[in-house]
């Protein structure tokens, strides 16, 4: 019983890390992106 418990504990702290680090992903991918955008401009802008 005791068993079953720690188990049902352990996939909900599983199913609350794999979320959290999606949403990090998700964070890291965006800046990024985001700088990317903002190096381009920078380069065309001392192209020009």
């Amino acid at each position: 019983m005791a068993n079953k418990k720690v188990n049902a504990k352990r996939e909900a702290y599983a199913k609350k890390q794999e979320e959290q680090g999606r949403r990090v992903m998700g964070w890291i991918f965006g800046v990024l992106i985001v700088l990317a955008v903002i190096y381009l401009i920078w380069t065309f802008m001392m192209i020009a």
